[in-house]
């Protein structure tokens, strides 16, 4: 029989919350669910955490990855290997809410429409509740999705006929275009509604992170943080508002994520976060 959900964990240089994180994900898990762990590099630590849980039965299977091959093999993995109905990912820095699958999974079953249904990581104190109200809509079943034509790369759910549709992810492709290419194509994405939390632990706010100094942030460097040439927990902290404030806002029109629009909005968001102030024209 197939599985529920498929739910990839991609570990690396993780010891520090593997022992919150995975334990919480497998305590979510319904009878149908099953975890795929994907180790990434050779940090003994880690290893040593995941090692009593790689023949458990939640654990459905384990790879081990000499080299850091970052996010996409993994996922492809999964996504070509997976028989389940819904497909997901949840960051070995992240702790899901108990009944985040039930609920996820029930939204998608009254509404065949929706692609990826996702949890949300950001703190109340982020919330701009009349940006938000604009984009929360009530479908089948009662069920609400603030919509967005993307969700954050953990503690999402995904129905299979995405890959179906759209395949695995390109070359140079990020799980939020992959995202925008299958809203193009008709698929409603969005964060379930009232919220679902997600405790994101490497946010400096987080009662469990390991971030509280610069050296701290230096010594773990999640990979948005790097990508966007953050060096001190001040930016970093800015960097994951501004990520809210984004989501809250940013335009369900497609066609505004390529082309001309896309470099506009680019420049416009890497503005914003230079000066603090929300950059308009």
């Amino acid at each position: 029989m197939s599985a529920r959900a498929d739910i990839l964990m991609i570990t690396y240089r993780s010891a520090g919350y593997l022992h919150l994180s995975l334990p919480r994900l497998l305590s979510t898990l319904g009878d149908s669910d099953r975890v795929w762990l994907w180790h990434n590099g050779d940090d003994e630590a880690t290893l040593e955490a995941l090692r009593p849980y790689t023949h458990d039965a939640r654990v459905h299977r384990f790879h081990h990855s000499r080299e850091n091959v970052r996010l996409r093999e993994p996922t492809s993995w999964l996504w070509s290997e997976s028989d389940g109905r819904f497909l997901s990912k949840v960051d070995d820095d992240c702790l899901v809410t108990p009944g985040w699958l039930e609920t996820f999974a029930a939204a998608h079953e009254a509404n065949p429409q929706f692609g990826v249904v996702g949890s949300w990581r950001h703190p109340p104190e982020d919330m701009r509740p009349r940006a938000a109200e604009r984009k929360i809509q009530t479908y089948a079943g009662g069920h609400q999705l603030m919509r967005n034509l993307w969700v954050q790369g953990s503690g999402y759910l995904m129905a299979r006929s995405m890959v179906e549709r759209g395949g695995l992810l390109g070359p140079d492709e990020s799980f939020t275009h992959y995202c925008i290419r299958a809203a193009r194509d008709g698929a409603v994405n969005g964060f379930y509604h009232p919220f679902v939390p997600e405790d994101h632990m490497d946010d400096p706010r987080s009662p469990h992170t390991l971030i509280h100094t610069d050296a701290d942030l230096q010594g773990r460097m999640p990979l948005s943080a790097k990508a966007n040439g953050v060096t001190t927990v001040d930016a970093w902290t800015d960097q994951l508002r501004q990520s809210a404030y984004l989501l809250q806002s940013a335009s369900l029109d497609p066609r505004a994520y390529t082309g001309w629009r896309a470099k506009r909005r680019t420049i416009r968001r890497r503005l914003t976060a230079l000066t603090g102030r929300p950059v308009r024209w």
